[in-house]
């Protein structure tokens, strides 16, 4: 079923060109009109639209409740670079589980619209679906350090909880150097568990050229065993500047003492002189 890609925004442009000639006597410059936006914005969605057979914008959507035609609508939405109207993704949500396996299937699918899958991470994660958590833990096996699509996957996996833990662990040796950044980012929200503090630790040791994110993460596992190693790295004569801050909060952080250092030759350290580092 092919449905129709009707461009909301520029028919509430239309909307609000016109209410300001029929109320351009109640606002007294352009800035009182922006501020009533939203109220705008109501009428807009509350008003029988010719270009909807009568239909009121705020209510076209509630008439579709098949989750293939929602979420295929929404991708061809994407797929056309037509605006996907706000509407069409609340309909979605309130639709709910049903949805959920569909929007799955979009994101398998890496033909798919970037837009339309970052919009899917965004739905499942607002309906608290863990349905996507072993997809999203595969998706960091194997990638590039910059990609928006996996970072928001990131997000959601985080917050499904303590479950995405032993998944990740399980697989957490078959990632790259990148994945494991990024599900030790994740994996970083969950202190207590030995595991995860001997893997970023290990990290720590392994990736110097990376120890200031790994401290970061070590500090917010909240394991003091992990000072020694923290203690020795912050008298690292090779050590930059901004790296030894790290260092020293992770050390604070954990209840330990940092050695001072002098940093007087440091391009890093003179350029930040001044500043509350």
């Amino acid at each position: 079923m092919n449905m129709p890609l009707i461009n909301f925004d520029e028919h509430f442009a239309d909307f609000t060109s016109e209410w300001m000639k029929s109320h351009q006597n109640q606002y007294a410059n352009f800035d009182e009109m922006e501020e009533d936006l939203p109220r705008i914005y109501m009428a807009f969605l509350n008003t029988r639209a010719s270009w909807l057979g009568s239909v009121t914008p705020g209510s076209y959507f509630t008439q579709f409740e098949d989750p293939k035609v929602l979420v295929d609508w929404l991708r061809a939405y994407c797929e056309e670079g037509v605006p996907v109207p706000d509407l069409l993704p609340e309909q979605i949500t309130t639709v709910g589980k049903p949805c959920e396996k569909r929007l799955l299937r979009l994101l398998e699918d890496e033909e798919a619209p970037d837009e339309a899958r970052m919009i899917a991470v965004s739905l499942l994660r607002e309906m608290e679906s863990t349905l996507p958590k072993m997809l999203y833990i595969n998706w960091q096996l194997n990638r590039i350090p910059k990609d928006e699509l996996k970072d928001h996957a990131l997000e959601s996996l985080t917050e499904m909880g303590e479950a995405v833990v032993q998944p990740i662990l399980q697989v957490f040796g078959q990632a790259n150097a990148a994945g494991q950044e990024a599900l030790m980012e994740v994996l970083s929200h969950f202190p207590g568990n030995a595991q995860i503090s001997r893997l970023a630790l290990k990290l720590f040791r392994e990736r110097k050229e990376q120890r200031a994110l790994f401290a970061g993460y070590l500090a917010k596992l909240g394991d003091d065993g992990a000072l020694p190693e923290l203690l020795a790295a912050a008298e690292d004569p090779d050590l930059s500047y901004l790296t030894f801050i790290e260092i020293r909060n992770a050390i604070e952080m954990l209840g330990g003492v940092c050695p001072e250092r002098e940093f007087d030759n440091d391009p890093e350290y003179e350029a930040l002189q001044g500043t509350d580092l």
